[in-house]
């Protein structure tokens, strides 16, 4: 790939875009094309990079995508793979997505994503690993019972990049989806040097060992899917008032106070015992924690508490950091999920049939985890900017990713 494209630059003027061969774009040839070659108009690499230009510029549908794509110069359109300087129609765009192959799309965009988003040594205890699924809703009204999740990730909680995705399972509900389909999007990171953080959902012992075996670490909440366990934390930090207070022989804390969203207040206070280690019987464990969360909201005073289990030893994961690694989970929810729902319009999409939702959702990712390597934070106001001037968006597709940080 060796075309140029014509991008205004902040300062005016048209600077050439070279395709570069370690570009999302040039990630996108190793999906295999499901269409007989005989009828193949549009390669299948630029359709998929197109479709990714097209939501950067705040396009999030498959007919807006199609109708943008029509609208782009010849040129901007042989850059992105379209020799003839034509885009597909909507109708032509859908029945492709929904013959992809689901997992060799997730490979194609891990293996373009995971070497840059390298765990850093200076992280105590190692990079965080969010792993959350996420349903679909707008397919609810077109499926006979089931659950509507579609995809399972796992999410770098610094830089913000999804590093694998794998395709959910349909199942009795969302649970049953998600750890079906959990062991192999764990086989996909390279846990080297990195944390999995999940909620209780993954708090399940061959996931632990999965984890461990590759080399990795685990911070989970347990809650009461895991009944013994969830007990013996619970009675170790809260005893009822019939029993005696537990005397911990280890007991570290450390405390955060946070404003905003509406609250006076926000004060998360977690507490690390290495007292169950020994007594407990689960794979690689060396702390328990618990976590107490009070603020005033409304007028309202709350509380919320959660227990936890972490393979950290108290050295690699002071009560600091396992602080950080819980707070820094939800950055799947408010940094991917919340932003495909609001700023992608992924719970509004219709799109139902075949692999094409799957196709959508990993599309999706590929265009959130552009922007945040690329420094973004205000993902809705760089959308706009894109949706007037398309140069920069396409430039995230075509150009090679910034280099992997340096040990």
């Amino acid at each position: 790939m060796a075309c140029t494209i014509a991008s205004s630059a902040a300062e005016g003027g048209a600077v050439p875009l070279l395709v570069s061969p370690r570009s999302l774009a040039a990630a996108f040839t190793r999906v295999p094309d499901p269409r007989r070659a005989a009828s193949v108009t549009y390669p299948l690499a630029a359709v998929l990079s197109l479709v990714v230009a097209a939501i950067l510029a705040n396009h999030t549908s498959v007919l807006a995508v199609a109708q943008w794509g029509a609208r782009q110069p010849a040129e901007r359109l042989r850059s992105l793979g379209f020799a003839g300087g034509r885009s597909p129609c909507q109708s032509t765009l859908q029945r492709l997505l929904c013959k992809l192959d689901g997992r060799a799309l997730a490979e194609a965009l891990r293996a373009h994503f995971a070497p840059v988003a390298v765990p850093l040594p200076a992280a105590p205890g190692g990079q965080g690993v969010a792993i959350d699924g996420k349903a679909q809703r707008g397919r609810l009204p077109f499926q006979q019972g089931g659950c509507p999740v579609h995809a399972l990730s796992a999410f770098c909680h610094e830089q913000g990049v999804v590093l694998a995705q794998e395709p959910g399972e349909r199942g009795a509900d969302k649970g049953e989806a998600e750890l079906t389909v959990a062991p192999a999007l764990v086989a996909r990171v390279a846990w080297a040097g990195r944390v999995l953080t999940g909620d209780a959902l993954c708090c399940q012992r061959q996931l632990c060992q999965q984890v461990l075996d590759a080399g990795g670490d685990y911070l989970l909440v347990v809650k009461e899917n895991q009944p013994t366990l969830h007990e013996a934390i619970r009675l170790l930090f809260d005893p009822p008032p019939a029993l005696a207070p537990a005397v911990l022989t280890d007991q570290r804390r450390a405390t955060t106070r946070d404003r905003g969203h509406g609250r006076l207040e926000e004060v998360r206070e977690l507490v690390a015992s290495t007292d169950l280690a020994a007594y407990l019987d689960w794979p690689g464990l060396a702390q328990v924690f618990r976590l107490e969360r009070t603020w005033q909201e409304r007028g309202v005073a709350k509380r919320a508490l959660r227990y936890g289990i972490t393979s950290l030893a108290p050295e690699a994961g002071p009560p600091e950091r396992l602080l950080a690694l819980k707070r820094g989970h939800w950055g799947i929810e408010n940094g991917l999920h919340r932003v495909k729902d609001l700023a992608l319009g992924e719970d509004q999409s219709t799109v139902h049939r075949g692999q094409g939702p799957t196709a959508l959702a990993f599309l999706r990712d590929a265009a959130v985890s552009l922007l945040r390597r690329a420094g973004v934070r205000q993902i809705t106001a760089r959308l706009r900017d894109h949706s007037q001037d398309p140069g920069p968006a396409l430039a995230l597709v075509l150009a090679a990713p910034p280099d992997a940080p340096r040990a």
